[in-house]
């Protein structure tokens, strides 16, 4: 029988051979969506449940397996009776999708993408316009009001704009600008914002010797973005236009090249620029308002605001304006949650513009404001690096913010705080305290994000704490809020804490191992490599350890940040305990975030199964002050069990 064909990049379809199936009423077609964008991957009962109904009736997981049952049956109508079914799957908590990598027309249209990425340039537009042919309307068409489909209709929805975008530039440097022309002006007729697409339309018609329609489309371009999104052109169309006027030569089509005038006119754009930019301060301190609403979309949209944050920062820097650059770096308030950051580099290369521009900026009260953000700026980018410098730079401006008596500037200070309250085990209850000020302070004056932060911050700080009902609360209420005001992100967290929860109230090893691998499936994507590398191969590892199990540390998994942790169990399964040992003695004491309790569990078991008394003795001293807490829970997403447990476990070791 022919393999079935799943459709999304339009109404959701199925076929066999070009025949429709039926799928039944619009859940039926919800379930097999929500299957879909899951990637292959489980999508937990309750999880359909909840996506499929704001308020489920009560027989909705009945339901639920009824709409999966008349789905197998359209899917499989050969399938004997009582045979497990291939395709649409049962497995652990909930059903996946086995569908083929080739099955579903969204990821054909990714892996075509790809494709033409490593293709000859000339080839590249054909196998692209191929890719853009399976669009047959909006992705996930009839579900555009659900929250579930929100953000990969977002992602689709950017990968075929880019993808248009990129089929032009590929024209256009191949010499073929002409056949680029009416697809970027009805591509730009729907997406007036696409500022590379307006380039490339001026640059397509100047090398087709329409100077006078290029200039008329650069105009338009300035008059379409100052109306609808209040923003200047950027530099590449202000210097597009600008070397348009001035007929530059390194604007003809390849093959006539003029390097010495494009010498030249390196050089006088870059003037350009700097004299531009030196009047840009609004535009300047706009984009990192616009980023700031960026970030707290997720995915591509946090990654895009990350890179276009540290450009921005590099902008402002070089107007030699030592205010406008305290506004422009301490404008992105984003609420931070997680205390490791996603890219060390630009985090260490924000520090450094911060630290400077704080030098720089006037000893005068009238600076107190941009004072604080900066040094809270430093605070929370400063975040899972032992220095002295964070924390010293979190208790300063907290107190500038309190003299000040400025709420926004306040929650922004207690989110450095927050971020330096790792330097040691056993602050679950600081981090409680400054989770209730924020939440207090955020609901009287109206800051939804950092309402958002609060309770994450003590969701996190009860789960240490062993107060599980007061964190289901918090997670009721986030998970709310998220919902309300579109924070896609928030979910990766709830999801983490209700995997936690199974570990600690001790539900079967299965199932909280399923909870924690559906959980993690959430991250693909969201655009938060600190917290997804290596998470899940540490959750795994606490939950095996906690329960008794064998360590069973896969080398090849992407450990991330906690391999050295991981290695020393490789060692000792593999029969190298004189190596494990080694690696346990060079072991770092674990960086200053929310999973220094769980690594030092993690030391603590090594050093029980290699009797080593110098590891055990400062593992003991690291892990006393968290006496009482639920060790890693602290996180919110995983844990090693209760601390006391590993304490008993190390005076036993270590004797009278």
């Amino acid at each position: 029988m022919e393999a079935v064909t799943f459709g999304v990049l339009g109404p959701v379809t199925a076929e066999r051979a070009g025949a429709g199936l039926a799928l039944k009423g619009p859940r039926h077609r919800a379930v097999l969506a929500r299957l879909i964008l899951a990637r292959r991957r489980v999508v937990p009962l309750d999880r359909l449940v909840q996506d499929l109904w704001e308020e489920p009736p009560p027989r909705a997981v009945g339901a639920v397996r009824t709409f999966v049952g008349d789905l197998r049956r359209a899917l499989e109508p050969d399938r004997p009776p009582r045979a497990p079914a291939r395709l649409l799957v049962t497995e652990g908590p909930g059903y996946a999708l086995r569908a083929a990598p080739d099955a579903v027309d969204a990821w054909r249209f990714e892996a075509a993408l790809a494709e033409a990425g490593r293709l000859p340039a000339d080839r590249a537009p054909e196998r692209i316009e191929a890719a853009l042919g399976q669009w047959r309307g909006p992705a996930y068409a009839e579900f555009a009001g659900e929250a579930w489909a929100r953000g990969e209709r977002s992602r689709l929805t950017e990968l075929r704009l880019r993808a248009v975008e990129r089929r032009a530039e590929f024209l256009v440097d191949l010499g073929r600008e002409a056949e680029a022309v009416p697809d970027l002006d009805a591509h730009l007729t729907e997406h007036p914002w696409r500022e590379d697409a307006w380039r490339l339309l001026a640059l397509a018609l100047y090398r087709t010797g329409r100077q006078a329609d290029a200039l008329a489309v650069l105009r338009r371009a300035r008059d379409l973005l100052a109306g609808q999104l209040g923003v200047d052109p950027g530099p590449r169309l202000r210097r597009l236009e600008a070397r348009v006027l001035a007929q530059d030569p390194d604007l003809d089509p390849p093959g006539e090249p003029a390097e010495a005038a494009a010498r030249l006119w390196a050089r006088a754009t870059e003037a350009y620029d700097r004299t531009v930019a030196a009047g840009a301060h609004a535009r300047l301190e706009s984009t990192v308002g616009l980023l700031r609403g960026l970030a707290v979309t997720g995915g591509g949209g946090l990654r895009a605001a990350r890179e276009q944050r540290v450009a921005a920062i590099a902008a402002a820097e070089e107007t030699g304006d030592a205010e406008l650059t305290a506004r422009v770096i301490g404008a992105y308030d984003v609420p931070a949650n997680w205390t490791r950051g996603d890219d060390p580099e630009a985090a260490r290369r924000i520090v450094a513009a911060a630290e400077r521009t704080l030098a720089a900026l006037p000893d005068d009260p009238t600076a107190d404001a941009a004072r604080c953000r900066l040094l809270a700026t430093v605070a929370v980018e400063s975040r899972g690096v032992r220095s002295p410098r964070g924390p010293r730079a979190a208790h300063e401006a907290e107190r500038i913010a309190r003299r000040l008596d400025d709420p926004a500037l306040l929650a922004f200070a207690l989110n450095g705080t927050f971020m330096q309250s790792c330097t040691t085990a056993g602050l679950a209850r600081r981090r409680d305290a400054v989770g209730a000020e924020l939440l207090a302070l955020s609901a009287r004056h109206g800051l939804v994000n950092h309402l958002v932060l609060g309770h994450l911050i003590r969701l996190q700080a009860r789960s240490a704490l062993a107060d599980l009902t007061t964190a289901d609360e918090h997670a009721a209420a986030v998970d709310r809020l998220a919902e309300r005001h579109e924070r896609p992100l928030v979910n990766v967290f709830t999801a983490w804490y209700r995997a936690l929860r199974h570990a600690v109230t001790g539900s079967p090893y299965d199932r909280t191992e399923a909870a924690y691998r559906s959980a993690a499936a959430r991250l693909e994507g969201a655009g938060m490599p600190g917290l997804e590398r290596g998470l899940l191969p540490l959750a795994l590892l606490g939950l095996r350890l906690s329960r008794g199990r064998p360590a069973d540390v896969d080398p090849r998994a992407d450990w991330g940040p906690y391999r050295p942790w991981a290695e020393p169990f490789a060692l000792l399964a593999d029969g190298r305990a004189v190596e494990a040992r080694t690696a346990l003695r060079s072991l770092a004491q674990p960086p200053p975030d929310l999973l220094y309790e769980a690594l030092c569990c993690a030391e603590a078991a090594l050093a029980l199964e290699l009797g080593d008394r110098a590891a055990l003795e400062r593992t003991y001293d690291r892990l006393l002050p968290a006496s009482g807490e639920i060790a890693g829970a602290g996180s919110g997403l995983l844990t090693f069990g209760p601390v006391d447990t590993w304490l008993a476990a190390v005076r036993r070791a270590l004797g009278p």
